[in-house]
């Protein structure tokens, strides 16, 4: 584990990693990759030394070309990835604050899309992710949190 993480001593995993649900004007951003041809939320491994707070940011604003604020955490997710390594992701809500003009496609995030709700849970590849977007969109009533009533 990483520093003086309060929640390092409850489990050991191989993989650390941050990421955001970016929500703004009842849209969510997604992204697709191509390694893996699929759809998900920003994410990524810390960096040596790196909070997980800093590395949801780094990840995201890398990930989308948003400098994004920081906002509730919405919790962890465990999963084994595709190596076969135990991997822990920890997620906040975020606000992208600047226009995001700083998107470009590479081989890691090749297309990203601001959909409604409902789009997001069905574009999302891993219910992992979706059961992420439950939990961002639970604390905001104005929103579906079920991914009924795509606007």
């Amino acid at each position: 584990m990483r520093g003086n993480d309060p929640d390092s001593a409850a489990a050991s995993f191989e993989v650390e990693a941050a990421g955001g649900v970016v929500i703004d004007d009842g849209r969510v951003l997604v992204v697709h990759r191509p390694r893996y041809d699929d759809w998900s939320l920003p994410k990524g491994k810390l960096d040596p030394g790196e909070t997980h707070e800093q590395a949801a940011l780094r990840e995201v604003a890398e990930e989308t070309g948003h400098v994004c604020a920081l906002g509730r955490r919405i919790g962890d997710i465990t999963y084994t990835d595709h190596r076969g390594r135990s991997k822990r992701v920890r997620y906040w809500v975020m606000t992208a604050t600047d226009g995001g003009t700083g998107f470009v496609p590479n081989d890691e995030v090749d297309e990203l899309a601001w959909v409604g709700v409902e789009s997001a849970y069905a574009l999302l590849s891993y219910e992992r992710d979706r059961a992420v977007l439950r939990r961002a969109l639970a604390s905001r009533p104005h929103l579906p949190p079920t991914g009924d009533g795509d606007s």
